[in-house]
């Protein structure tokens, strides 16, 4: 049988098709476009999403036997707002992940309200990007839409019910709406009150593998697929890439060195920091998992070898760099500002430590070590929850660098793996729909029977030691400049 996992992101939707023991059939994407009606601002129009999913599923099945399709899931980008009248059509374009327009919404609930009392509802402090807080500024400034709300849905969501005719979300995508309680994974009745909506506004929410119904019989022959084939509730891109990365078990990690960086950890028991530096969301295996997110990874390296050096050769640039845990050069990535552990869009990047005899290539290796640092904070705060962790499984472009990856094992004191799989979210989507037709009795079962370690890089005691010096350093400088960002960004 086949299985279709849906990765339905910001700029493109791909389709990935798997066979039962998981090897891939066949890939399809369809890109559309994004719109910033003003500076900051960011969204898009949802039928976009369902026009690129068709000409996909037509790409998918040419040449292949439609019959043979049982179910279809989602990894989708998260905290999205698409609201539906009452005849279920979309309102207003929906307002994504990257728009920037709430912070006044977010310091309402943050400082008003308090964030304690925020995190107490939902195991998490309201963000810009987040759901409610664009609820709010729907309420506020377009108030003839917030009137028509009869749903509000997420982006992938959106999808699942254009297929099956079910208003249906799950676990791990509700949780990051800051209207979800995330410890009972039950939508939080305090936060309804907040925002001024009622429960049957949002949709049932689900586990990721729970089958909500099937192709409705006008899509199915619109499609042309069989009415059989089962929707299956699927997951937030974090989530449905961990489980395309089998990251499944209690204390198991993913380092993610792509444009942004993430720290992604599975566990088994809901547990919140003091300072909710690190995102509590649902799993999509059923339980937890912790993510910290730094907003400038691999994307800090593009900088410096494109803008600043002018090379594409990023590989060469590295061979330069022969000495590790010595260097005497710090780097600080907050190029965009920063999200974990500090949230402060006022930091900015800097190199500290400079003299006449630093090098190139020392600058070089800067970025890269202050990257890896920069994500050790997150790691420090999982394991300061009790999450043991000794290695991690290493994703994103940067991760294909061996260097890179030494360092990572050496600034973190993990075993950093690669495994054998690099299709992300739409692949762990799949592994959801096997998982919600019965294929695989659990995500666990699953995951452990496609996803393989095919390298690992140990850490070394001396070099260990030698980076657990310089990463003490590194955690001192940035509340020392904290004064400085913030007098810079208002002069």
């Amino acid at each position: 049988m086949y299985y279709l996992g849906v990765d339905l992101g910001t700029s493109s939707v791909k389709l990935v098709l798997m066979e039962s023991d998981g090897k891939i059939v066949k890939t399809a994407s369809r890109e559309y476009g994004l719109s910033f009606p003003k500076p900051g601002w960011s969204e898009q129009n949802p039928e976009d999403w369902f026009a690129g999913f068709e000409s996909g599923i037509a790409e998918i099945f040419d040449g292949l036997d439609k019959s043979k399709l049982a179910g279809i899931s989602f990894g989708g980008q998260m905290h999205g707002l698409v609201m539906l009248d009452e005849n279920d059509k979309v309102i207003r374009p929906a307002i994504l992940w990257n728009d920037g327009r709430t912070q006044e919404e977010c310091d309402y609930l943050n400082k008003t309200i308090g964030r304690e009392k925020i995190s107490s509802y939902t195991a998490n402090m309201a963000l810009t990007g987040f759901t409610a807080p664009k609820i709010l500024w729907v309420k506020k400034h377009e108030p003839e839409n917030f009137a028509k709300i009869q749903k509000i849905m997420l982006p992938k969501d959106y999808l699942a019910y254009l297929l099956s005719g079910v208003h249906c979300t799950d676990a791990s995508d509700a949780a990051g709406m800051l209207l979800m309680d995330v410890e009972h994974k039950c939508w939080s009745k305090e936060m309804l009150e907040i925002c001024g909506i009622k429960e049957e506004q949002l949709a049932k929410i689900y586990d990721s593998f729970e089958v909500v119904g099937t192709l409705t019989k006008a899509m199915a022959e619109r499609l042309g697929l069989p009415e059989s084939v089962k929707i299956i509730a699927g997951a937030g891109d974090n989530a449905a890439g961990a489980i395309g990365t089998g990251t499944t078990k209690d204390g198991m990690c993913i380092v993610s060195l792509g444009t942004s960086g993430t720290v992604f950890v599975a566990c088994d028991k809901f547990a919140v920091d003091d300072q909710n530096a690190l995102h509590m969301f649902a799993h999509a295996n059923g339980k937890y998992h912790l993510m910290g997110c730094m907003l400038s990874a691999a994307s800090s390296n593009k900088w410096w070898m494109d803008e600043i050096i002018g090379t594409k050769d990023y590989a060469g640039e590295q061979k330069a760099i022969t000495t590790l845990g010595e260097n005497h050069v710090y780097y600080l990535p907050y190029l965009m500002g920063e999200r974990t552990p500090h949230n402060n869009p006022n930091a900015r990047g800097c190199f500290i430590g400079l003299t006449m005899d630093t090098t190139r290539a020392d600058m070089t290796q800067a970025v890269l070590e202050g990257v890896t640092y920069a994500l050790r904070d997150s790691l420090e705060i999982a394991r300061s929850l009790g999450v043991k962790i000794d290695r991690i499984r290493a994703t994103g472009g940067g991760a294909k660098s061996p260097l890179w990856r030494k360092m990572l094992a050496n600034i973190m004191n993990v075993k950093v793996d690669i495994i054998n799989s690099e299709e992300g979210p739409g692949y762990g989507a799949a592994i959801l729909a096997a998982v919600g037709c019965g294929e695989y009795a659990s995500v666990e079962e699953a995951a452990d029977k496609f996803i393989t370690v095919v390298d690992t890089t140990e850490p070394e005691a001396e070099l260990v030691a030698k980076y657990e010096a310089k990463y003490q350093v590194f955690k001192k400088l940035y509340p020392a400049l904290k004064d400085s960002f913030d007098a810079v960004a208002t002069v």
